[in-house]
């Protein structure tokens, strides 16, 4: 089921915003969308990451192009999860591990580093990865 911003009065309350600050919001929401579409080709930049950021911003200026990313069949799904449930995904949670395990070993290959680098950042990695492994799965309603 195809989802969109808030009916009713949701365009009154973009109205009594000011200008500049939903000019603010959608020129924010344009750059994170760009640099989620930068992630679709350059590895280890997560792409959905950028749009569950970039749908805040257009949801404060402008429900057209927030009703785009919700509707959107690549990423529309997740976000709609995420939106609704704080769900993940469990191919997604499968495809944010591997990246990070990629990640972390080219990093020690390509840059060597000492244990003194390796290990804060193994930790900060590993933190992520409980957390996204602790995030609930989408129910079939939600995507």
């Amino acid at each position: 089921m195809p989802a969109s911003p808030e009916d009713g009065s949701g365009t009154e309350d973009l109205l009594r915003r000011g200008r500049a600050a939903r000019m603010g919001w959608l020129v924010l929401g344009l750059v994170l969308v760009g640099i989620g579409v930068v992630g679709i080709f350059v590895p280890l930049l997560p792409t959905t990451d950028f749009m569950i950021l970039a749908l805040p911003c257009f949801a404060r200026s402008s429900p057209r192009l927030e009703a785009w990313l919700l509707n959107h069949p690549r990423f529309g799904p997740g976000l709609r999860a995420w939106r609704a449930e704080r769900a993940i995904p469990r191919h997604a949670k499968i495809a944010s591990w591997i990246g990070m395990t990629v990640g972390f070993v080219s990093f020690c290959l390509l840059v060597r580093p000492g244990p003194l680098v390796a290990l804060p950042v193994a930790a900060v990695l590993l933190a992520c990865a409980i957390w996204v492994g602790r995030r609930r799965e989408p129910s079939g309603d939600s995507t």
